[in-house]
């Protein structure tokens, strides 16, 4: 029950692996509106420990409450192959009891809850709760769409998707082709398209919907979304863009590295990273290694060990972790290139990296909060997806956009040649076709600051988003 003069107090869960952007919004709900803020951490017991670093992050901030329940342990749930979103829900379902208690135990009840779409399992308690419900999709509207008309496309087609020609139609938005299809979609025999559906059913009966995007950015999906002739009419509640939500990162971050980096020319460097958990075969880093020499570009390469000699990897890759590089790259590469590229193993600052005025574009898997913090610092991007909804990213950031290159061969289904790799690279830096994207990219960053700043839609969404959960609980209380 909410008191008419309570301060609104907004409870944000998150699903195991998706923290940060949790956090983020965080930040965007306490600083651009008056009220209180709960994150509550779930994580599986794999993940906790890196969980538990952003969560002292977080704290340190002094902004909110950070609650971190007890890691999940999935173990005995799923079977061994089943990763993805079918361990994502089995961890929900574990923590979902202690997530009830640890409302239950805050000293201000929440006026509302918010869940990563990830963590929908729990969506529920906030109808025993009698306080509004809404769901944080943490990636793009285009995704948002594909998900919610999931289960209308589970009726009308038959077979496999992947197995389809033709494009699939979204009412009024672009048309996703099967190569594009999440991961969850290719397969619909495995429960994680089964766990893909059902959450596609429940978005819907969220009281409003929060997309990590903004209306500059997607206006075509965004309006589709809103339309009763068109999307409206299958996800119904209402769509409030709140992007871009990702990390802004340290100013103040100096060693060897940034040294390096303050000594290049504006907007000469390439940052390749594909994600904490993305991987190549040894035969696809090689090819990668020698078309990057061949290019002549400066670089910064995050490298993790091969995840098999051949093929074309793809991820999501666990463990693995090795710190000789110079095994798994062409012998003398690192020397070869050492005046113009570091290599860097395992981990690197990607934020302050690509805030840097040397930085001039990023070789990326496309997950959605590398290609957000790519957009934010306008820089062009070279398009590599791997796996979770990566090649529909990469489609939109290509195609729709036109602020990135990929190769013809999808990386996740053979290995791209040297020579393709040299092309994308002198593409972004050197061609014409560059110089425009990173034009269109520039404009996309001014809109993005422009639509947090006073008055900006994203500001006004989040606002919006208030209210209208400040009426809702009203509304369910009489």
């Amino acid at each position: 029950m909410v008191q008419s003069n309570q301060k609104p107090h907004l409870v944000l869960l998150s699903a195991p692996a998706h923290l940060q952007p949790v956090i983020e919004l965080g930040k965007r709900i306490v600083t651009c509106q008056d009220v209180k803020a709960t994150i509550i951490v779930a994580s599986f017991v794999q993940s906790a420990p890196a969980e538990s670093r952003i969560v002292q992050a977080a704290l340190a901030t002094k902004l909110f409450d950070v609650i971190h329940l007890p890691p999940a342990d999935i173990s005995n749930l799923v079977e061994p192959g089943d990763k993805g979103i079918t361990s994502l829900s089995a961890a929900m379902h574990v923590v979902k009891p202690d997530f009830q208690a640890a409302i239950l135990g805050l000293e201000t009840l929440p006026t509302a809850l918010v869940v990563h779409v990830f963590a929908i399992e729990c969506l529920g308690i906030a109808d025993e709760l009698k306080i509004p419900k809404y769901v944080f999709v943490s990636t793009n509207a285009w995704f948002l769409a594909t998900i919610v008309y999931t289960p209308v496309l589970d009726k009308e087609v038959e077979g496999e998707y992947a197995d389809k020609k033709e494009p699939f139609a979204l009412p009024g938005c672009s048309s996703i082709r099967a190569e594009d299809l999440p991961d969850p979609m290719l397969l619909r025999t495995k429960a994680n398209y089964r766990e893909y559906l059902k959450i596609g059913k429940e978005i819907p009966k969220a009281d409003g919907i929060l997309v990590n995007s903004w209306e500059e950015l997607q206006p075509k999906t965004l309006a589709s979304l809103r339309d009763g002739n068109l999307l409206a009419g299958v996800v119904k509640a209402p769509i409030f863009p709140v992007g871009p939500i990702n990390s802004e990162g340290s100013s103040a971050l100096k060693n060897e590295l940034f040294d390096w980096l303050d000594k290049q020319p504006t907007d000469s460097v390439l940052y390749i990273s594909f994600g904490s958990m993305g991987g190549l075969s040894l035969e696809q880093m090689l090819e990668l290694a020698w078309g990057l020499e061949m290019s002549q570009q400066r670089f910064i390469w995050v490298v993790h060990p091969p995840i098999e000699k051949s093929g074309s990897g793809s991820g999501p890759k666990f463990g693995n972790i090795g710190d000789d590089v110079s095994s798994y790259l062409p012998e003398g590469f690192i020397s070869r290139t050492r005046d113009r590229g570091v290599i860097v193993p395992q981990w690197a600052p990607q934020v302050e990296i690509l805030s840097h005025p040397s930085c001039g574009g990023f070789f990326t898997h496309c997950g959605w909060n590398s290609a957000i913090e790519c957009i934010t610092n306008g820089l062009p991007m070279i398009a590599w997806p791997l796996y979770a909804e990566q090649r529909m990213n990469a489609t939109l950031l290509t195609e729709e956009m036109g602020i990135a290159v990929r190769s013809e061969t999808l990386p996740s289904k053979g290995i791209v040649g040297r020579e393709e790799t040299e092309k994308m690279v002198r593409k972004i830096f050197v061609d014409e076709g560059g110089r425009q994207m990173r034009a269109r990219v520039k404009e996309l960053k001014l809109s993005a600051e422009k639509a947090w700043s006073n008055g900006g839609s994203s500001y006004d969404a989040l606002a919006k988003m208030v209210k209208h959960s400040q009426k809702k609980a009203i509304a369910i209380d009489v």
